[in-house]
């Protein structure tokens, strides 16, 4: 039977699984998984959605709301919270501990037919999913849309993407994950109180920010509303992303062209092609060409301790 309606469609994915295979062997490896994807899976009927199919480290569900669709996503997060809290009271390797969760929902109309769904929401889904980091989850604006006043506003724009395979750019909006809808708007990711501070400074030609941790994500683009905007035909509206993810920043292509991140201390450059990588120290992020080609546009960057960032006694 084939059925057409709208639904808001969910993709989750556990990353960090190589890991288990490699300090767990594949057998026992494969267990954790199996049981971690089963417990999450678990989320959907919990929250009144229907799992379409498991993926490995992964499924996908839909839902009739995207009410529904948000409470499922962060009954996931706090499922593996808790798995990875119990793993580590139990002295569980360093792999368990690592697993993370990231979650994508669009919404509009599908086709239901022979126990799997198709159309625009579906691919727009599981392409939205390669953007998200470690614990987060991102939406897309008919999904806002749908969501009550107090839940829209935990919520923070990361403008327009360009996903994979398809022509027309993506509105996006973005929340960490457990947590994400009991922290401060600006807020992404459980940051300990007692980190210290720090911060991200970019510069472009005469334009330099400082940027601290309560101020992520940011976008790096073309795009008027990008955070911090290279207005370079070479560069993506929205080129790459900095994020703060426990106590460190870390930069995410988002682009068709690719970052490249060279650090201050290394000859080599880091190719991010859809990937991401940590930053430390100082260096340049290329948008759209590498660093070492003398008219690719590059935004400098240097990461500051909070000593750095407050003006000190002459």
């Amino acid at each position: 039977m084939t059925r057409i309606a709208e639904r808001t469609v969910l993709f989750a994915d556990l990353r960090g699984s190589t890991a288990l295979y490699e300090t767990l062997g594949n057998a026992e490896a494969t267990s954790v998984v199996t049981h971690t994807v089963a417990a999450l899976t678990r989320s959907v009927p919990a929250a009144g959605g229907v799992v379409v199919k498991t993926l490995g480290d992964g499924l996908m569900a839909v839902f009739e709301t995207p009410a529904a669709g948000l409470q499922s996503a962060l009954l996931m997060h706090d499922e593996l919270d808790q798995l990875v809290s119990r793993g580590r009271e139990r002295g569980a390797s360093a792999g368990l501990r690592g697993l993370k969760l990231q979650v994508a929902l669009a919404r509009g109309e599908i086709v239901e037919m022979g126990g799997d769904c198709f159309g625009d929401a579906v691919n727009v889904a599981a392409r939205l999913l390669d953007h998200a980091s470690d614990n987060e989850t991102l939406i897309t604006a008919e999904v806002l849309a749908g969501l009550s006043g107090e839940q829209k506003k935990r919520f923070r724009s990361l403008d327009w993407m360009h996903l994979r395979g398809r022509a027309e750019p993506v509105q996006v909006h973005v929340a960490g994950g457990r947590r994400g809808l009991d922290m401060p708007v600006t807020q992404f990711g459980p940051v300990p109180s007692s980190a210290e501070p720090e911060a991200v400074r970019l510069s472009w030609g005469p334009l330099e920010v400082v940027f601290d941790g309560g101020s992520m994500p940011i976008v790096l683009g073309r795009s008027p509303q990008a955070q911090f905007r290279v207005d370079d035909s070479r560069v993506s509206r929205s080129h790459a992303r900095i994020d703060w993810h426990g106590g460190a920043f870390q930069v995410t292509d988002l682009s068709y062209n690719g970052s490249y991140v060279q650090f201050a201390s290394s000859d080599d450059v880091v190719s991010l092609r859809r990937g991401r990588c940590m930053l430390h120290g100082s260096g340049t992020i290329g948008l759209g060409g590498t660093p070492k080609d003398p008219n690719a546009p590059c935004v400098r960057f240097e990461v500051l301790a909070f000593y750095d960032t407050v003006p000190q006694p002459g």
